[in-house]
C-alpha cells in the first residue's frame, strides 16, 4: 500500500461520480437484509430514494444503521467499497426534488417530489473499508 489515505478516499470517491447500483443491508430484528439499490453521492453525502413503504424503510424506521457495498473490478482483480452509516428520511421539499431529479428512473414510479410515497434517505457516512481491485488489504477510514 503505497498511497495516502486522502489519496485513497479520492479514489473512493471517483467512484461514485455517476448513480450506481450498490448492496444495501438493513436489518429486521435480528436478520441483515440485503437488496440492490440505486445510489447518488451528492453534496458530500449518500442518497437512496424508495417507496415510503417499502421493506427497507420500515427496517430503516426501525434501525437506522445501514452499510452498502459497491463491488469493484479491473480486469481479473476485484475489490469493493463498503460503507457503514445512519440513514435518515428527508423531509425538505427543495431536497426532495433535486435528489428525485438526479435518479433517471424517478418519473416510473413517484408524481413528482411531493409524492407522499416518495421517501428520500440520505445516509451520512460514518466509515469506509475500501479494498482496490488487485491488492490484498483493505484500508479503512472515517469520514
Amino acid at each position: 500500500m503505497g498511497k495516502s489515505i486522502e489519496e485513497y478516499k479520492a479514489d473512493v470517491w471517483q467512484q461514485f461520480r455517476e448513480v450506481q447500483r450498490v448492496y444495501l443491508a438493513t436489518s429486521e430484528k435480528d436478520q441483515p437484509r440485503v437488496r440492490p439499490v440505486m445510489l447518488i453521492d451528492y453534496d458530500e453525502k449518500f442518497w437512496i430514494a424508495t417507496a415510503m413503504e417499502s421493506r427497507k424503510a420500515c427496517q430503516i424506521r426501525n434501525n437506522p444503521s445501514v452499510e452498502f457495498c459497491l463491488p469493484l473490478a479491473e480486469g481479473d482483480a476485484n475489490g469493493y467499497i463498503r460503507v457503514a452509516g445512519v440513514a435518515d428520511p428527508v423531509d425538505d421539499p427543495s431536497w426532495r426534488k433535486e435528489i428525485g431529479e438526479r435518479f433517471g428512473y424517478f418519473a416510473e414510479y413517484w408524481s413528482g417530489p411531493d409524492d407522499p410515497d416518495y421517501l428520500l434517505l440520505r445516509i451520512t457516512r460514518v466509515e469506509v473499508e475500501y479494498l482496490p481491485p488487485g491488492e490484498t488489504e483493505a484500508v479503512t477510514f472515517l469520514v
